[in-house]
């Protein structure tokens, strides 16, 4: 295995050569300290603070986010899965999001939606699909990592189970803050290569969304609670 030092050095390397975590494709920064940013070609799991799917509007906010930053990265649409509902599309807009960047689906039945998200994640046209699921089994989600990989394209997993998806390169937990609605508690759970500490926490940060930037900035009053420093991290 190699040693802490050399799988920094690895890192950094990527990073300065415009690669993900995986080696597979460019970095999207962003901007939390500590926090290199979401590799592209990857499979990533956002998961709401509490799990009842009325309290999960900081988690679509955080997926929006992303999903935006993904397109306006890679220069090419995405689509978004969703579980019942359409999302709204004047707060979409506001992520950049619009309908000449975003197709939106309703896939219906788990297995069709698992299907969907499969073909999706294998079509280079896109830069990234969004899947709102209940819930993944390791098999599944290996085969969504897998796909990612061979294409390119980013899958993000807003999950509304309890239970974690095993192949994700990262895990967050969203909490939204009083007063606010794009205002965000951002927990990151699971970053391959990265160790959590004694709370399960690889890192948390307090950020507000920019709507003329379209850009996560830390929330000024709060400030953020570092990632887990290099000492800590592992191959």
């Amino acid at each position: 295995m190699p040693s802490p030092a050399l799988a920094r050095l690895r890192r950094r390397i990527a990073a300065l050569e415009g690669v993900g975590g995986d080696g597979h494709g460019p970095v999207m920064p962003l901007g939390l300290p500590g926090f290199e940013g979401i590799g592209t070609g990857a499979l990533h799991e956002i998961s709401p603070a509490a799990l009842a799917c009325d309290h999960d509007g900081a988690a679509l906010g955080f997926s929006a986010a992303l999903l935006g930053g993904l397109v306006r990265l890679m220069g090419k649409p995405a689509l978004w899965l969703a579980e019942g509902g359409l999302p709204h599309a004047p707060a979409l807009a506001g992520f950049g999001l619009g309908p000449e960047r975003l197709v939106v689906g309703i896939a219906g039945q788990p297995k069709a939606n698992l299907w969907a998200l499969e073909e999706a994640a294998r079509s280079p046209a896109l830069a990234a699909v969004l899947g709102e699921v209940r819930g993944m089994d390791f098999t599944a989600a290996r085969r969504l990592h897998l796909a990612a990989r061979g294409s390119g394209v980013t899958v993000l997993l807003l999950n509304r189970a309890a239970a974690a998806i095993a192949p994700a390169q990262t895990r967050w937990r969203v909490n939204g803050l009083a007063g606010a609605d794009d205002r965000w508690r951002l927990g990151l759970l699971r970053c391959r290569g990265r160790s959590p500490d004694e709370r399960g926490v690889v890192g948390e940060w307090e950020v507000e969304w920019d709507g003329t930037a379209r850009r996560l900035g830390l929330v000024a009053s709060t400030g953020h609670r570092p990632a887990v420093p290099d000492a800590a991290r592992v191959a």
